[in-house]
């Protein structure tokens, strides 16, 4: 009921807003958006769905005579599978249709603010860094939003101050203040385990239970802000940037464990913390085309603040007293470590298109010894006056360790092909499948082919 009036009281908002806004200016306050299915279901017996994702999105825009822009954008989702346990889940229509609504960005950003060439944007915003096709090193302002894995680039806005400083046409300067720390969501679903590995155990002991504590930074100016200055530039036919944040890293490193003997079988629980850390990133990316060859270049430099030491409590395991058996490792040096993507596309003569991208780093890999390679490729042709687009070869193929590729890679092949039913109608059918070997995450996903549907109409 209390995420129903939210509801309820968010879109009364948004009509109040279209109302008010649209009086102040001829200008018309724009409602624009798309409605988007996307279905997928496992391919092997007995075809459990994987995927169920029903979203409504919304955006609102308005400009005021070239002085200041209004915008919003919201996600109205019915997403996942009902997870009925009891009758009395029944009584509960959060349950039966899930359903959830997320404010993606709401901002105001106003020209000329104080000085003639300054424009400031303040609000909920998605600050989006480098040149790369969806794989960018260099975008580290807002958290990831890893919620569909599969579904790379994907980011949440953040409450932020966004300056930017036009010195000409081709030169500017961009300054960015980022109260909050916003950690990274995670996979759900069948995607759920993609990044989350069982913990290792010494031979003949099986985990029982986990569990974990995080504690977030605290939430003042100097240990949950972020901030993050760009310059930008076009010359020689290339457009170029560098930039420099110092940020938390969202995704959290295990820090200590404890270990707990619970039956004479090699039974164990684990207990642990987990922390952050805070990084210094010094990034580069440029774009632009050699001859009729698009190609661009992206590489972040993360500067970790401090090492970070994982502590293992063995001693409940000896029968002997807290703290007396413990063994250090270290999962993060304190050393820099470069994650970088090239990239190149071609349209040719028939109007097919080609694209390929060489990444070295995802977005969970970090420190040296753990950054991954990734080949991703992508064609497509258009048929019957692009009402049909036919995408054979999409995917990519991963090694994590060279001096054993046939163990150490994972493969992901994603044809599909799309229906133009009109300008504003898409429909796509597709399958991804997975293959791979190692400590890899995405061979984690091998076992779950899956067929996937998707309807997408803009408005």
């Amino acid at each position: 009921m209390k995420q129903a009036c939210i509801i309820f009281g968010t879109i009364l908002v948004y009509i109040i807003n279209f109302q008010a806004i649209n009086a102040q200016d001829e200008e018309k306050l724009r409602l624009f958006g798309e409605l988007y299915s996307d279905q997928r279901f496992l391919l092997e017996s007995p075809n459990d769905w994987a995927w169920n994702e029903n979203r409504l999105d919304l955006s609102l825009e308005k400009k005021v005579s070239g002085f200041a822009k209004f915008y919003s954008n919201i996600w109205l989702r019915n997403m996942g599978i009902p997870k009925v346990v009891s009758s009395s889940d029944l009584y509960n229509k959060g349950i039966i249709d899930p359903y959830n609504l997320e404010i993606r960005e709401a901002y105001v950003e106003l020209y000329g603010f104080i000085f003639k060439d300054l424009d400031v944007k303040i609000g909920k915003q998605r600050i989006a860094w480098g040149t790369a096709d969806k794989l960018n090193p260099t975008d580290n302002l807002n958290p990831y939003d890893l919620e569909d894995v599969l579904d790379f680039g994907r980011h949440r806005g953040s409450w932020a101050v966004n300056m930017n400083y036009y010195l000409n046409n081709d030169f500017s300067l961009q300054g960015v203040f980022i109260p909050f720390f916003q950690p990274a969501n995670m996979p759900v679903g069948v995607f759920g385990t993609v990044f989350t590995g069982a913990p290792e155990l010494p031979s003949g002991f099986r985990l029982n239970n986990y569990n974990d504590t995080l504690p977030l930074p605290r939430y003042n100016l100097s240990e949950s802000s972020t901030i993050g200055g760009k310059f930008k530039g076009f010359a020689a036919g290339f457009d170029f940037s560098v930039s420099y944040v110092w940020g938390i890293d969202g995704l959290p490193f295990s820090t200590s464990n404890i270990i707990n003997p619970v039956d004479a079988l090699g039974g164990v629980d684990i207990n642990s913390q987990l922390s952050f850390v805070r990084n210094h990133i010094i990034g580069a990316d440029l774009a632009g085309s050699i001859g009729s060859v698009g190609v661009w270049a992206e590489a972040a430099l993360f500067i970790p603040e401090h090492e970070v030491v994982m502590t293992t409590d063995f001693s409940a395991m000896m029968g002997l007293p807290p703290g007396s058996v413990m063994q250090d490792s270290t999962v993060l040096k304190k050393e820099p470590y470069l994650k970088f993507v090239i990239g190149v596309d071609y349209t040719f003569s028939d109007g097919s298109y080609l694209n390929f991208q060489y990444l070295h780093g995802f977005v969970h890999e970090r420190g040296k010894e753990a950054l991954n390679d990734y080949f991703m490729i992508g064609y497509e042709k258009k048929f019957f006056e692009e009402k049909l687009t036919f995408i054979p070869l999409a995917g990519g193929f991963i090694v994590s360790d060279w001096s054993d590729i046939s163990n150490n890679y994972a493969l992901i092949y994603a044809p599909q092909l799309k229906y133009h039913a009109t300008d504003n109608a898409e429909l796509a059918l597709g399958v991804y499948l997975f293959d791979g070997k190692g400590q890899n995450a995405f061979a984690n996903l091998k076992g779950y082919n899956m067929m996937t549907f998707s309807l997408k109409y803009s408005f």
